[in-house]
């Protein structure tokens, strides 16, 4: 058996692996509904040369499925937008909140610190997505989610500087 010599961050990363993989999905999804395959609105596709005016086998065959599942296209770019924007705000903010986590365990710092740090960013970006998908503008989802997110940064930043500085000297 392998022994894991950081069981908490291992949790973490696993978790939020799947919040991204959920993430992406729900853009991709959305991207499929709308049918607007790059960026994020008509103006943006406007823009774009037509992958459907010549297109090449798999295009074609993604096409086709995406007429079976979703005959009409969705001429609300809204909601694209902000999924989009879900993923990439998560895609920004995660990996060096989890760096934090990871740093501190390899230190052997006090756990509490690391389940603290874990959890109310995988909490953060939850409520943060799920504001951001669900309301236009500003929203109680979101603001928990960018706070919380800067707690993580702050105190993250803190402790490894802290403990960096204590190990060189």
């Amino acid at each position: 058996m392998i022994e894991n010599s950081i069981p908490v961050s291992t949790l973490f990363i696993g978790i939020n692996g799947f919040i991204a993989f959920s993430l992406s999905y729900i853009a991709a999804d959305e991207r499929m509904k709308t049918r607007v395959w790059h960026g994020e609105s008509e103006a943006d596709v406007a823009q774009q040369p037509n992958p459907l005016a010549n297109p090449n086998a798999w295009a074609n065959k993604v096409e086709k499925m995406t007429q079976k599942l979703f005959p009409e296209p969705i001429k609300d770019h809204s909601l694209l937008q902000r999924k989009v924007r879900a993923h990439g705000n998560f895609a920004e903010y995660v990996p060096h909140g989890l760096m934090f986590v990871l740093a501190l365990e390899l230190m052997q710092v006090h756990i509490w610190l690391v389940w603290l740090l874990g959890s109310t960013l995988t909490v953060a970006r939850i409520a943060h997505a799920w504001g951001l998908i669900n309301t236009y503008g500003p929203s109680n989802g979101r603001a928990i989610g960018f706070f919380l997110t800067w707690v993580v940064y702050l105190v993250g930043s803190i402790a490894c500087t802290y403990y960096g500085l204590k190990s060189i000297f």
